[in-house]
């Protein structure tokens, strides 16, 4: 009886195989031997029809051996039997690529795959473990408010190469925008100043066609990670084989493309409102009125894409970091050192109000009263002081959401409907205190 399951092993020596990205083939660390994608697919495509047929008979998931004590725990879990040694592997349903942990072998499920679940495209990994360490290492550098202890005291709990599965969404963005402006113009007439404010009423329309927008389809990734670690190059788009596996681990999707089909819509229409925004220029303020962004679907392609996973503790709290296997971008939020913060914030601001302090006689006199002057050397330097907190701090950020214009076509935003339409003008006076002539 053929198994569920397939280790890609060398011909040369039976050792396993893991596919490297530097060379783009499967590489045997025992004997050296090295085959490309083609050798391995020519070599195993009997036996992964045969473990594929296995799967579909329903062999993998073993009821009968499960006992009442299992309760609730063997729900969603599988049982599948190692080709090279016989152990019994148990993972749960999704589980597409993993590892004998007896003999080593790395382990493909190609059932996982067969069917409706067949991906179309891979792209390989290019990066590899030790790349993400010292990637990691990198992402720790420069980061003022990071505590020290962190970097110096964690360490990484577990780091797994992972074949993330992927909608890719074809869709058409078409919508428009109603915007109010404003142009303003100072001008001085005597002691008095007067603010000249033009107010116009604003439309744009317009549409974009996005390819193959990029949706994570595993509820076991996180969606803010999975966004951040982009963008994929779909130069290196392959068609799948269970070849690429090896070495690495690999879910199919459990989040339907309708599910995953709604984080696209929103990402395809804040680009849309993005493109159709930058198109209103020459103001010196804008704010939209109203807007109505509809889109179009079309063509909808799944794809498994590397994703380097590393998890760490510090503090009994949990990290999380993720890195784009393909160009080595790590995204994941870092902790705040507390006490350095706010030492950095009281010297930043009692530094700033002793300069304000010094200079402000020559800045205040005669046109502001003691007491506003000493209110107002205060709220600048706390102001100032909470913007250069607040940009360290950004840099301890790096997970974000992003909208989909990097993969719109090369026709980029078509705009259908521009009219800029004034409204009224408005005048405000206000009177200018003037300095008394020096003696």
């Amino acid at each position: 009886m053929p198994t569920e399951v397939t280790n890609y092993q060398c011909p040369a020596c039976t050792g396993p195989l893991r596919f490297s990205g530097e060379s783009g083939n499967l590489e045997c660390d025992y004997c050296g031997s090295s085959y490309t994608i083609k050798q391995i697919e020519d070599m195993y495509r009997e036996k992964e029809a045969d473990a594929a047929a296995a799967a579909e008979r329903g062999n993998g998931w073993k009821k009968d051996t499960l006992t009442e004590d299992w309760g609730s725990d063997a729900k969603g879990m599988k049982t599948y039997s190692c080709p090279s040694c016989g152990a019994e592997l148990i993972c749960d349903e999704n589980t597409a690529a993993t590892c004998c942990p007896y003999c080593g072998n790395q382990t493909v499920i190609p059932g996982q795959f067969s069917g409706a679940l067949k991906p179309e495209y891979v792209i390989p990994f290019k990066t590899d473990k030790a790349a993400a360490m010292e990637a990691l290492k990198r992402h720790y550098k420069g980061k003022i408010l990071l505590p020290k202890s962190f970097a110096e005291e964690n360490h990484v709990e577990e780091i797994q190469g992972v074949y993330v599965p992927f909608w890719m969404f074809d869709a058409v963005a078409e919508g428009e925008m109603f915007f109010q402006t404003t142009s303003s113009r100072v001008t001085i007439q005597g002691d008095e100043e007067i603010t000249t404010t033009d107010h116009f009423a604003v439309f744009r329309s317009g549409s974009m066609e996005f390819e193959k927008i990029p949706v994570d389809a595993s509820s076991r990734m996180p969606d803010g990670h999975m966004d951040a670690i982009e963008p994929f190059d779909y130069r290196e788009l392959k068609p799948f084989s269970t070849a690429y596996m090896p070495g690495f681990l690999a879910d199919k999707y459990d989040v339907e493309a309708e599910k995953c089909g709604e984080r696209m819509e929103e990402r395809c229409c804040r680009a849309l409102s993005n493109a159709l925004s930058e198109t209103v220029v020459g103001y010196d303020q804008k704010t939209v009125s109203s807007q109505q962004l509809r889109v179009e679907k079309g063509d909808v392609h799944y794809a498994m894409l590397p994703v380097w996973m590393l998890a760490t503790k510090w503090n009994d709290q949990s990290f999380l970091f993720a890195m784009n296997g393909q160009s080595g971008r790590l995204v994941g939020d870092l902790p705040v050192d507390k006490k350095k913060y706010w030492g950095m914030f009281a010297g930043i601001t009692a530094i700033l109000a002793a300069l304000m302090f010094l200079i402000c006689p020559s800045i205040f006199s005669g046109s502001m009263d003691g007491f506003t002057a000493v209110l107002v050397c205060g709220l600048i330097p706390l102001f100032i002081s909470f913007i250069v907190m607040s940009i360290l701090r950004s840099q301890l950020r790096s997970i974000h959401t992003t909208g989909a214009g990097k993969y719109a076509t090369d026709a980029g935003l078509s705009l259908s409907g521009k009219t800029d339409r004034f409204i009224r003008t408005t005048v405000t006076r206000r009177t200018i205190q003037r300095n008394p002539p020096q003696k």
